[in-house]
């Protein structure tokens, strides 16, 4: 008999559920989240369940590693992608869990990348460079904003400036102690952020060396050795996008919407996919167009017809369609072949 399993996971219980082939619960418990009691529970039926599907939640890892090393064929669930059964009027865990495995039954499960346990570390790493990426910049821009408000000359300082300040030259620029203090909180926030980002990089860049295959993303305008290691930590196996279309669309680089009827049912892409992808293609961008003409001419044409953000977000698409062919073909960059002849 074939059997299939799903767990509905949550921070500090789930719901594991077993179906047979006519959709019937052989089993179901709410049970804590102790990793060898699921394993004792769901030993019975091993022989026979055919996969077990997985939620992908914030805690994912530990479940999906212990019952990958007993042998189980896990199937992590793209949660974003699966809408539950409009026909149901009432749902809880256990319906979540058995709506799962039904899907895993029928072959129609949405599933995500269950991306290699030896490469998440430094890849987890990375992602926390860009938090404090994010944090670096909310800071400096809270500075900008409070220095030109506050300020007789009503002018703002660029980014260069406001990271050369002192704790004395505030004083200066600011003779409201209470607006003073408040930039300086900003600014020792922002100069913490800093110097996490540089040892973050040292890090990861003495652990982790760009894959052969990965190696000709850096001749692409706008991304280094940081870039080239985050957008190949992070797409992992390029082989998993069967085109060009499904890569951008991974990278949140494309819009997507649903048509039904003539009439738009729904439109963006800002769940699904990988921000930290999209986020990195959007700093080459920012590069690109500060160091390569071609890209920039582009990005004036794009910004000329529409707002600075959209253009952007254009030249970042080409960006990364370039990058998909990069890394299946394992060619340079060709900058004719993503920004035309112009």
């Amino acid at each position: 008999m074939k059997l299939y399993g799903a767990i509905d996971l949550h921070s500090t219980n789930n719901v594991t559920v077993v179906i047979d082939e006519q959709d019937r619960v052989v089993y179901q418990k709410r049970l804590p989240n102790d990793l060898a009691l699921i394993l004792k529970e769901l030993s019975v039926y091993q022989s026979e369940l055919q996969g077990i599907v997985v939620e992908s939640t914030y805690n994912w890892y530990w479940l999906v590693d212990g019952l990958m090393e007993q042998g189980y064929r896990v199937h992590l669930a793209n949660t974003a992608a699966i809408q539950q059964y409009e026909g149901l009027k009432y749902t809880d865990d256990h319906s979540d869990a058995r709506w799962l495995a039904h899907l895993l039954r029928l072959g129609v499960l949405p599933e995500g990348y269950i991306y290699p346990r030896a490469d998440r570390p430094v890849r987890d790493l990375l992602r926390k460079r860009s938090q404090m990426v994010r944090q670096r910049t909310t800071n400096l821009l809270s500075i900008q904003n409070l220095l030109t408000r506050n300020r007789n000359t009503g002018s703002s300082l660029n980014a260069k400036r406001v990271k050369g300040l002192d704790v004395q030259q505030v004083d200066e620029l600011l003779t409201n102690p209470d607006l003073a203090l408040a930039v300086k909180a900003n600014l020792s926030v922002m100069l913490s952020a800093d110097e996490q980002v540089e040892l973050l990089e040292q890090s990861v860049t003495q652990r982790v060396k760009l894959r052969p295959q990965f190696c000709f993303l850096k001749t692409v305008p706008g991304i280094g050795e940081i870039l080239a290691l985050t957008i190949m930590l992070e797409t992992g196996d390029i082989g998993r996008f069967p085109s060009v279309g499904n890569y951008a669309s991974y990278c949140r680089c494309v819009g997507s919407q649903k048509i039904s009827n003539g009439k738009k049912k729904g439109q963006g892409n800002t769940k699904n996919g990988n921000k930290y992808l999209a986020w990195a293609f959007v700093e080459a961008a920012h590069f690109a167009i500060q160091f390569n003409s071609k890209i920039k001419s582009f990005y004036q044409r794009k910004k000329a017809k529409t707002k600075g953000v959209v253009a952007i977000k254009a030249v970042a698409h080409k960006l990364c369609r370039a990058c998909y062919y990069i890394m299946r073909d394992r060619v340079p960059f060709n900058i004719t072949k993503a920004f035309g002849q112009k």
